[in-house]
């Protein structure tokens, strides 16, 4: 057999050797990263205050392998700890990466997952500084630490909202969820008949919200040029009314949002149509679109009121005055929060 076309062996790998294949791909961008993989600790060095952030997604749980391409997994999983970053108006720099990996998957299937990981990286300019790797009885658990810096004036937290602040949100909504749901119908679809090729050219837009979501880097980017800061800031990982429900409780204060003021994009309108799924539930509960929302005196308004990636869609007021949805015909209705809940799924 020729040698470059020889099989590698996870287990004839093993962890070190895993550890040296993958560390040779991994570049560096930061000035801050003195030491990265190689010695029994990292070294960072910064003046600005440090954040850290660790999220952790198990197969089976968070991603199901059946419809997932492990490309768009690794960057996923990059995505959804940078997100937190940035919902504190600061940039991430470093990350570390540990994973748990079953002996059903391969050598080339780890490269791939790296491949998205690496991709993210050099997308948002982060540098891998260490992590772990293990065995483990089933499946992939991927574990990713993200460490961000900002100066402390920069920082904006979850409970700063303020009676009368504007409640705005990037991008738009629901359509991950959506996405998710096309992807379970077509799994249920082949498992019923495997000769049936899945529908999803329609779709684009939806799965991409889906597998391979993005970090809003350029809101961030966005509030330094405009020199606007948030009261209080979140990203939507859980649902719209999930993330309210947190600045609510955080600042002590209570809000109305605007059914009709709700981002929603076309495609996901109509599939949630198609679903008999109302298209302000998959917004207000679906989660997974790593949008920002977030809080802003009404000062800056002018700032903002024009941009197109950025949709005002309610008000901070009394704590006494409860979290409300305003329907049409200016109807009132509590807001509840049914989004994604990790001991329920």
């Amino acid at each position: 057999m020729n040698e470059k076309n020889k099989t590698i062996n996870l287990k004839d790998l093993g962890e070190f050797g895993l550890i040296d294949r993958i560390s040779k791909k991994i570049k560096s961008y930061q000035k801050t990263t003195i030491l990265g993989p190689g010695d029994d600790a990292a070294i960072i060095n910064s003046k600005k205050n440090i954040l850290i952030s660790t999220d952790m997604l198990v197969e089976g749980i968070h991603f199901d392998m059946s419809f997932t391409p492990l490309k768009h997994l690794g960057y996923k999983s990059v995505i959804v700890n940078v997100s937190d970053i940035y919902a504190m108006n600061a940039t991430p720099s470093q990350i570390t990466v540990s994973l748990g990996i079953s002996s059903k998957y391969t050598l080339e299937a780890i490269d791939e997952l790296y491949e998205g990981i690496l991709l993210a990286c050099d997308k948002h300019k982060i540098d891998i500084i260490g992590g772990d790797i293990t065995s483990c009885l089933s499946g992939l658990t991927i574990s990713i630490t993200a460490i961000g810096q900002a100066l402390p004036k920069n920082i904006v937290t979850r409970n700063g909202a303020k009676e009368n602040d504007l409640l705005i949100v990037s991008g738009d909504l629901g359509g991950a969820y959506m996405g998710l749901n096309v992807l379970q119908r077509e799994k249920e679809v082949w498992k019923n008949n495997p000769n049936i090729q899945p529908e999803l050219d329609d779709f684009n837009y939806i799965l991409e919200r889906q597998l391979k979501p993005e970090a809003r880097k350029d809101i961030i980017e966005l509030f330094k040029e405009i020199k606007v800061k948030p009261t209080s800031m979140i990203d939507v990982s859980d649902g719209l009314a999930s993330e309210i429900f947190h600045l609510c409780k955080m600042g002590e204060v209570g809000c109305q949002i605007y059914e009709t003021k709700i981002p929603i994009d076309s495609k996901t309108y109509k599939t949630s149509m198609d679903f008999n799924i109302n298209p302000t539930v998959s917004a207000l509960n679906g989660g997974e679109d790593y949008e920002l929302l977030f809080t802003i005196s009404q000062k800056d308004y002018e700032k903002i009121k024009n941009n197109p990636k950025l949709t005002v869609i309610g008000h901070i007021t009394n704590k006494n005055q409860g979290i409300n949805l305003i329907g049409n015909g200016d109807t009132i209705t509590p807001l509840q929060a049914q989004g994604w809940n990790h001991f329920n799924n």
